[in-house]
Protein backbone atom coordinates (compact mmCIF):
# COMPACT_ATOMS: atom_id res chain seq x y z
CA UNK A 1 0.00 0.00 0.00
CA UNK A 2 1.33 3.47 -0.89
CA UNK A 3 0.38 6.67 0.91
CA UNK A 4 -0.13 9.07 -2.00
CA UNK A 5 -3.70 9.84 -0.88
CA UNK A 6 -3.36 9.27 2.86
CA UNK A 7 -5.95 11.35 4.71
CA UNK A 8 -7.71 12.49 1.53
CA UNK A 9 -11.50 12.26 1.25
CA UNK A 10 -12.65 11.35 -2.26
CA UNK A 11 -16.21 10.98 -3.55
CA UNK A 12 -16.82 8.26 -6.14
CA UNK A 13 -19.98 8.49 -8.22
CA UNK A 14 -21.13 5.74 -10.55
CA UNK A 15 -20.17 2.33 -9.16
CA UNK A 16 -22.71 -0.15 -10.56
CA UNK A 17 -20.93 -3.49 -10.04
CA UNK A 18 -17.48 -5.07 -9.84
CA UNK A 19 -16.88 -4.49 -13.56
CA UNK A 20 -17.44 -0.73 -13.32
CA UNK A 21 -14.55 1.56 -14.18
CA UNK A 22 -15.61 3.50 -11.06
CA UNK A 23 -14.84 0.38 -9.02
CA UNK A 24 -11.39 0.11 -10.62
CA UNK A 25 -10.79 3.72 -9.58
CA UNK A 26 -12.05 3.01 -6.05
CA UNK A 27 -9.62 0.11 -5.64
CA UNK A 28 -6.61 2.15 -6.80
CA UNK A 29 -7.49 5.08 -4.53
CA UNK A 30 -8.11 2.78 -1.56
CA UNK A 31 -4.68 1.18 -1.98
CA UNK A 32 -3.18 4.68 -1.86
CA UNK A 33 -4.82 5.39 1.51
CA UNK A 34 -7.83 7.50 0.46
CA UNK A 35 -11.03 7.67 2.50
CA UNK A 36 -13.80 6.91 0.03
CA UNK A 37 -17.37 8.19 -0.07
CA UNK A 38 -19.67 6.45 -2.55
CA UNK A 39 -22.84 7.83 -4.09
CA UNK A 40 -25.47 5.57 -5.62
CA UNK A 41 -28.83 6.10 -7.30
CA UNK A 42 -31.75 4.36 -5.63
CA UNK A 43 -31.98 1.46 -3.23
CA UNK A 44 -31.47 -1.15 -5.94
CA UNK A 45 -27.89 -0.01 -6.51
CA UNK A 46 -27.19 0.69 -2.85
CA UNK A 47 -26.91 -3.04 -2.16
CA UNK A 48 -24.25 -3.52 -4.85
CA UNK A 49 -22.24 -0.53 -3.67
CA UNK A 50 -22.48 -1.57 0.00
CA UNK A 51 -21.32 -5.09 -0.83
CA UNK A 52 -18.34 -3.86 -2.85
CA UNK A 53 -17.29 -1.14 -0.43
CA UNK A 54 -17.30 -3.69 2.41
CA UNK A 55 -14.55 -5.57 0.55
CA UNK A 56 -12.21 -2.62 1.06
CA UNK A 57 -12.00 -3.47 4.74
CA UNK A 58 -12.99 -0.13 6.17
CA UNK A 59 -16.41 1.46 6.42
CA UNK A 60 -17.24 3.94 3.68
CA UNK A 61 -19.97 6.56 3.72
CA UNK A 62 -22.73 5.71 1.19
CA UNK A 63 -24.97 8.55 0.00
CA UNK A 64 -28.00 8.46 -2.31
CA UNK A 65 -27.73 10.90 -5.23
CA UNK A 66 -29.87 11.20 -8.36
CA UNK A 67 -27.82 13.54 -10.57
CA UNK A 68 -30.88 14.52 -12.65
CA UNK A 69 -32.32 16.42 -9.67
CA UNK A 70 -30.51 19.49 -8.34
CA UNK A 71 -32.10 19.21 -4.91
CA UNK A 72 -30.83 15.62 -4.58
CA UNK A 73 -27.31 16.63 -5.60
CA UNK A 74 -27.35 19.45 -3.05
CA UNK A 75 -28.76 17.16 -0.35
CA UNK A 76 -26.11 14.50 -1.04
CA UNK A 77 -23.25 16.98 -0.66
CA UNK A 78 -24.88 18.44 2.46
CA UNK A 79 -24.70 14.93 3.99
CA UNK A 80 -21.07 14.59 2.89
CA UNK A 81 -20.23 18.00 4.38
CA UNK A 82 -21.89 17.01 7.66
CA UNK A 83 -20.13 13.62 7.88
CA UNK A 84 -16.64 14.34 6.51
CA UNK A 85 -16.34 18.12 6.14
CA UNK A 86 -13.67 18.69 3.52
CA UNK A 87 -13.33 16.65 0.32
CA UNK A 88 -10.20 16.54 -1.80
CA UNK A 89 -11.46 14.80 -4.89
CA UNK A 90 -14.45 13.64 -6.89
CA UNK A 91 -14.61 10.86 -9.48
CA UNK A 92 -17.55 11.43 -11.84
CA UNK A 93 -18.22 8.09 -13.57
CA UNK A 94 -21.79 8.66 -14.73
CA UNK A 95 -23.25 8.41 -18.23
CA UNK A 96 -26.47 7.17 -19.80
CA UNK A 97 -28.25 7.04 -23.13
CA UNK A 98 -31.17 4.91 -24.26
CA UNK A 99 -30.01 1.77 -26.04
CA UNK A 100 -32.20 2.51 -29.06
CA UNK A 101 -30.45 5.87 -29.51
CA UNK A 102 -27.11 4.09 -29.97
CA UNK A 103 -28.32 2.16 -33.01
CA UNK A 104 -28.90 3.20 -36.60
CA UNK A 105 -28.10 6.75 -37.71
CA UNK A 106 -27.37 9.70 -35.42
CA UNK A 107 -29.62 11.85 -37.60
CA UNK A 108 -32.59 9.93 -36.18
CA UNK A 109 -31.83 10.80 -32.56
CA UNK A 110 -34.99 11.84 -30.75
CA UNK A 111 -35.19 15.19 -28.99
CA UNK A 112 -35.96 13.43 -25.71
CA UNK A 113 -33.10 10.94 -26.15
CA UNK A 114 -30.67 13.77 -26.91
CA UNK A 115 -31.73 15.77 -23.84
CA UNK A 116 -31.53 12.73 -21.56
CA UNK A 117 -28.01 11.76 -22.71
CA UNK A 118 -26.78 15.34 -22.28
CA UNK A 119 -28.40 15.75 -18.87
CA UNK A 120 -26.99 12.59 -17.29
CA UNK A 121 -23.69 12.29 -19.17
CA UNK A 122 -22.54 15.92 -19.42
CA UNK A 123 -24.60 18.35 -17.34
CA UNK A 124 -24.30 16.16 -14.25
CA UNK A 125 -20.57 17.01 -14.09
CA UNK A 126 -21.47 20.70 -13.88
CA UNK A 127 -24.08 20.04 -11.18
CA UNK A 128 -21.79 17.94 -8.99
CA UNK A 129 -18.80 20.28 -9.46
CA UNK A 130 -20.97 23.17 -8.27
CA UNK A 131 -22.10 21.18 -5.22
CA UNK A 132 -18.61 19.86 -4.41
CA UNK A 133 -16.85 23.22 -4.77
CA UNK A 134 -17.72 24.59 -1.29
CA UNK A 135 -16.40 21.38 0.30
CA UNK A 136 -13.07 21.57 -1.57
CA UNK A 137 -11.62 24.27 0.68
CA UNK A 138 -8.11 22.80 0.42
CA UNK A 139 -8.19 22.58 -3.37
CA UNK A 140 -8.38 19.18 -5.02
CA UNK A 141 -9.13 17.26 -8.16
CA UNK A 142 -12.23 16.35 -10.15
CA UNK A 143 -11.90 13.50 -12.66
CA UNK A 144 -14.53 12.38 -15.16
CA UNK A 145 -14.65 9.58 -17.74
CA UNK A 146 -14.93 10.26 -21.45
CA UNK A 147 -14.42 8.27 -24.65
CA UNK A 148 -12.93 8.65 -28.14
CA UNK A 149 -16.49 8.86 -29.51
CA UNK A 150 -16.52 12.48 -28.34
CA UNK A 151 -13.64 13.29 -30.70
CA UNK A 152 -14.48 11.07 -33.65
CA UNK A 153 -17.59 9.52 -35.17
CA UNK A 154 -17.56 6.00 -33.70
CA UNK A 155 -20.08 3.41 -34.98
CA UNK A 156 -22.97 2.64 -32.60
CA UNK A 157 -22.04 5.47 -30.22
CA UNK A 158 -24.15 8.24 -31.76
CA UNK A 159 -25.83 10.47 -29.18
CA UNK A 160 -23.42 9.36 -26.46
CA UNK A 161 -20.51 10.61 -28.56
CA UNK A 162 -22.12 14.04 -28.76
CA UNK A 163 -22.72 13.99 -25.00
CA UNK A 164 -19.04 13.09 -24.43
CA UNK A 165 -18.00 16.02 -26.66
CA UNK A 166 -20.06 18.29 -24.39
CA UNK A 167 -18.46 16.66 -21.36
CA UNK A 168 -14.97 17.27 -22.81
CA UNK A 169 -15.77 20.96 -23.33
CA UNK A 170 -17.24 21.17 -19.82
CA UNK A 171 -13.93 19.86 -18.42
CA UNK A 172 -12.11 22.81 -20.00
CA UNK A 173 -14.62 25.43 -18.84
CA UNK A 174 -14.81 24.00 -15.31
CA UNK A 175 -11.01 23.83 -15.14
CA UNK A 176 -10.92 27.54 -15.96
CA UNK A 177 -13.62 28.40 -13.40
CA UNK A 178 -12.21 26.38 -10.52
CA UNK A 179 -8.47 26.71 -11.09
CA UNK A 180 -8.25 29.89 -9.01
CA UNK A 181 -9.34 27.79 -6.02
CA UNK A 182 -6.67 25.17 -6.80
CA UNK A 183 -9.33 22.71 -7.95
CA UNK A 184 -8.21 20.81 -11.04
CA UNK A 185 -10.62 19.20 -13.53
CA UNK A 186 -9.50 16.48 -15.93
CA UNK A 187 -10.95 13.61 -17.95
CA UNK A 188 -9.73 10.10 -18.67
CA UNK A 189 -10.60 8.82 -22.12
CA UNK A 190 -10.67 5.10 -21.45
CA UNK A 191 -10.50 2.46 -24.14
CA UNK A 192 -13.44 0.04 -24.40
CA UNK A 193 -13.84 -2.23 -21.35
CA UNK A 194 -16.46 -4.91 -20.73
CA UNK A 195 -18.76 -3.05 -18.34
CA UNK A 196 -22.51 -2.91 -17.78
CA UNK A 197 -22.66 0.22 -19.96
CA UNK A 198 -20.78 -1.53 -22.79
CA UNK A 199 -23.54 -4.12 -23.08
CA UNK A 200 -25.70 -1.47 -24.73
CA UNK A 201 -23.27 -1.00 -27.62
CA UNK A 202 -23.90 -3.18 -30.67
CA UNK A 203 -20.99 -5.27 -31.99
CA UNK A 204 -18.92 -4.46 -28.88
CA UNK A 205 -16.79 -7.60 -29.32
CA UNK A 206 -15.67 -6.46 -32.75
CA UNK A 207 -14.62 -3.11 -31.24
CA UNK A 208 -12.40 -4.95 -28.75
CA UNK A 209 -10.95 -7.10 -31.54
CA UNK A 210 -10.07 -4.01 -33.58
CA UNK A 211 -8.23 -2.47 -30.62
CA UNK A 212 -6.23 -5.67 -30.13
CA UNK A 213 -5.22 -5.58 -33.79
CA UNK A 214 -4.56 -1.85 -34.27
CA UNK A 215 -3.59 -0.27 -30.94
CA UNK A 216 0.18 0.25 -30.53
CA UNK A 217 0.19 -2.00 -27.43
CA UNK A 218 -1.80 -4.66 -29.36
CA UNK A 219 -4.21 -5.20 -26.48
CA UNK A 220 -7.21 -3.73 -24.73
CA UNK A 221 -7.04 -2.17 -21.27
CA UNK A 222 -8.66 -3.00 -17.95
CA UNK A 223 -10.21 -1.14 -15.02
CA UNK A 224 -7.01 -1.13 -12.97
CA UNK A 225 -5.16 0.86 -15.64
CA UNK A 226 -7.84 3.55 -15.58
CA UNK A 227 -7.83 3.35 -11.77
CA UNK A 228 -4.09 3.98 -11.56
CA UNK A 229 -4.33 6.92 -13.97
CA UNK A 230 -7.10 8.37 -11.79
CA UNK A 231 -4.81 7.88 -8.78
CA UNK A 232 -2.18 9.99 -10.55
CA UNK A 233 -4.75 12.70 -11.33
CA UNK A 234 -5.98 12.79 -7.73
CA UNK A 235 -2.46 12.94 -6.30
CA UNK A 236 0.01 15.81 -5.97
CA UNK A 237 2.03 14.19 -8.78
CA UNK A 238 -0.36 15.77 -11.31
CA UNK A 239 -0.54 19.15 -9.56
CA UNK A 240 0.34 21.06 -12.75
CA UNK A 241 -2.31 19.38 -14.92
CA UNK A 242 -5.85 20.66 -15.47
CA UNK A 243 -8.34 20.82 -18.33
CA UNK A 244 -6.76 17.77 -19.95
CA UNK A 245 -8.12 14.62 -21.55
CA UNK A 246 -5.74 11.75 -20.81
CA UNK A 247 -6.15 8.77 -23.13
CA UNK A 248 -5.80 5.37 -21.47
CA UNK A 249 -6.52 3.17 -24.48
CA UNK A 250 -3.30 1.29 -25.31
CA UNK A 251 -2.52 4.13 -27.75
CA UNK A 252 -5.46 3.45 -30.07
CA UNK A 253 -6.38 7.16 -30.33
CA UNK A 254 -3.12 8.03 -32.14
CA UNK A 255 -3.77 5.66 -35.04
CA UNK A 256 -5.20 6.67 -38.41
CA UNK A 257 -8.10 4.79 -40.06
Amino acid sequence: MNTLLEGKNIVIMGVANHRSIAWGIAQSLHKAGANLIFTYQGERLRENVAELSAKLGKESLLVNCDVTRDEEVEAAFAVIREKVGVIHGLAHCIAFAKTEELEGEYVNTSREGYALAQDISAYSLVAVARAARPLMTEGGSIVTLTYLGGERAVPNYNVMGVAKAALDASVRYLANDLGKENIRVNAISAGPIRTLAAKGIRNFNSVLKEIEEKAPLRRTIDQSEVGDTALFLFSHLSRGITGEILHVDAGYNIMGG
